[in-house]
């Protein structure tokens, strides 16, 4: 069984469209360049691939790709975009769900891997990328830093959205590594209220994550463009290596 919160038929429905800046071609650009070049002649693997966001112009890109899903609902929102030869789904957990082939290409985008709510099911999901993995292939994390150094004493929230449709600020459990995203959409004339749990984790954890699962940490960077990751950085993207022997 799965920590993760199970996405609804609601929310599959509404995902494209309140995505629909970060499902640009212009904003994809970098990440399909990113991840093409690491797949190279080989199969990419997408863990939580969702409605499709970057697994479909993955896969328009020429690049063959396979994903896990947890929600059948945003799987469905998938499928009506390509059709199952094309990009094959399975329904599972990305912790444990194992899908026929070798990959040389293994990623989890937009904090994904914080779904899983617990260390040890992350931990788990590094041996999965690792089982799934060509000797030499590469494990992609797209992971927000944890913003902790803006919470002043006394502070559990912290702000990451405010404008003139959605409101949005994460809650920090401090002892548990657990955060709660809120989120208020303007929905007409009303504000819909969302939340979801989180696992937050250092870059330093899912280093020793990667190295349980024996993969090494190849590059680090701070967004899809390569810049450079530093102190100050809000993300990270992490690639892994699995060695060659």
């Amino acid at each position: 069984m799965t920590s993760s919160e199970l996405w609804t038929r609601a929310t599959a429905d509404r995902y494209d469209a309140e995505e629909s800046e970060t499902s640009s071609a212009a904003f994809l650009e970098p990440t399909l360049a990113f991840l093409a070049d690491l797949a190279g002649d080989g199969r990419a693997l997408e863990f939580a691939i969702g409605t499709g966001r970057v697994g479909v112009p993955l896969r328009e890109s020429g690049v063959p790709v396979a994903g896990i899903e947890l929600s059948e609902h945003m799987a469905a929102v998938l499928r009506h975009k390509i059709d199952e030869e094309t990009l094959p789904v399975t329904i599972g957990d990305m912790a444990s769900t194992v899908v026929p082939g070798d990959f040389t290409l293994v990623y989890l985008v937009y904090n994904t891997i914080t779904n899983l709510l617990t260390q040890d099911e992350q931990v788990e999901c590094f041996r999965n990328a690792a089982r799934h993995l060509t000797p030499g292939g590469r494990f992609v994390i797209e992971l927000g830093v944890p913003p902790l150094r803006f919470l002043p004493p006394g502070q559990v929230a912290v702000p990451f959205d405010v404008s003139e449709r959605h409101l949005g600020f994460d809650t920090f459990d401090l002892v548990e590594q657990i955060l709660v995203s809120h989120h208020f959409t303007r929905d007409g004339d009303h504000y819909r209220r969302d939340a979801s749990r989180h696992r937050y984790a250092w870059p330093a954890e899912l280093d020793l994550m990667a190295r349980l699962a024996g993969l090494e940490l190849e590059r680090r960077v701070a967004d899809w463009s390569g810049e450079p990751f530093t102190e100050n950085s809000a993300k990270h993207i992490s690639v892994w290596r699995k060695p060659s022997r």
